[in-house]
């Protein structure tokens, strides 16, 4: 579910918040979050590792900040303008 998509000039964990995802996202966050509802649409509260607490809307993308379960959100149109999906190199061997 949260794939590695590369930023210039780190690499990080995200994932899209969606209608269709948001019950596995909800039940795969760790550290301060809290689901709820704004105007009957679901959204998550996070807090960021600046200690603010930030409002996930349903397509936006959530990116990790660190290991200690931090998130913070992003919009869609400037998380594909800033982001693209990371992909592991494949080793090529030769055979003797």
């Amino acid at each position: 579910m949260f794939k590695k998509y590369n930023s210039k000039p780190k690499t990080v964990e995200a994932a899209r918040f969606t209608d269709a995802d948001k019950q596995r996202i909800f039940n795969s966050l760790t550290g301060q979050y809290a689901p709820g509802f704004e105007q009957g649409e679901p959204i998550i509260k996070v807090t960021t590792i600046h200690g603010e607490v930030a409002i996930v809307r349903l397509g936006d993308w959530i990116v990790k900040e660190s290991k200690l379960g931090f998130y913070y959100p992003v919009k869609h149109d400037i998380f594909m303008k800033s982001y693209h999906e990371h992909h592991r190199k494949l080793v090529q061997f030769k055979d003797y």
